[in-house]
């Protein structure tokens, strides 16, 4: 079973906003618009009740797994103390709403989050961020109206510069969340994040331990010079091309063999995926506790 190496992970598709730690790095993808890229559009389902999809093959380059942790790298008791008395995962999702109402206020809750089994969404968008595919119905957020906005002529286009302005009213909603207020609910959360890690297939694995390795995966992101070419995904066969705005991905193979999470920070434009590289960034320096994960 994978466990927290920061190279194996997966991503998944279109929407905006996030909650408090986790969803930075869980919204990274859904808020930043349009995904799916190289995949057909998928009705949003509702997730699984007490089971969720199991981890994909990792990609070849992956690194032989490490030793079982024998104990989290990365506390959370050293960020604050869990809230007694949490619901059961399964009932949990009044309590956890109430929280996202208190941080981001009820009219972004309401606008943006899906928020029936949002721990359970929440945790697997974070294990989907590094990974090639991802299933977008266990999005924690509500599609976004917009599309992915290419200019050119010919098969291979570039990413229009206006497309980085659909994804700044998100970038500075993040900028706004006091980071320290946010981590601190997390962590007063964290046995339901961690229950519902261990059922994605985790057993003796630790869901803050996957997140900080998820942060430092993300925060390799490469910034590409120039414009950045896109195509549409070839499909074989006798198929007509809807929504074609659903089906580029890179021209660039090295740009196309990057995670989904990573593709999603490039896609944002120069500007805002730096943005949010420097959120990530604190993020991180908040939620990794360990000595051996501070850098």
């Amino acid at each position: 079973m994978p466990q927290n190496d920061p190279a194996e992970f997966r991503p998944a598709r279109e929407s905006s906003m996030w909650f408090p730690v986790i969803v930075i790095v869980a919204v990274l993808a859904a808020a930043f618009g349009w995904w799916r890229w190289s995949q057909r559009e998928v009705a949003p389902e509702a997730p699984p009740a007490a089971t969720a999809p199991q981890p994909p093959s990792t990609p070849a380059d992956v690194p032989p797994q490490p030793p079982v942790a024998t104990g989290p790298q990365n506390p959370m008791d050293n960020l604050a103390e869990p809230e007694k008395a949490l619901p059961a995962l399964s009932d949990a999702d009044a309590r956890v709403t109430s929280a996202l109402n208190d941080l981001l206020g009820r009219k972004n809750v309401t606008s943006f989050l899906q928020l029936d089994g949002f721990v359970r969404r929440a945790v697997a968008t974070v294990d989907n961020l590094p990974r090639e595919h991802a299933t977008a119905r266990m999005w924690p957020v509500l599609p976004t109206p917009q599309r992915f906005a290419v200019q050119g002529n010919g098969d291979v286009k570039t990413i229009s510069p206006d497309n980085g302005a659909r994804y700044t009213p998100f970038v500075l909603f993040v900028e706004s969340i006091d980071p320290a207020r946010a981590v601190a609910l997390y962590a007063r959360l964290y046995p339901l994040f961690q229950e519902a890690f261990e059922e994605l297939g985790y057993p003796n694995r630790y869901f803050n331990d996957r997140l900080v390795a998820v942060l430092d995966h993300l925060l390799k992101t490469p910034e590409p010079a120039g414009p950045v070419q896109v195509k549409i995904t070839e499909v074989k066969g006798e198929m007509p091309l809807e929504n074609p705005w659903t089906r580029y991905e890179f021209a660039d193979p090295q740009l196309e063999a990057l995670s989904a999470g990573q593709k999603l920070l490039i896609r944002m434009g120069p500007v805002n995926e730096r943005r949010m590289k420097a959120r990530l960034s604190e993020l991180r320096r908040l939620v990794a506790t360990g000595t051996m994960a501070k850098k």
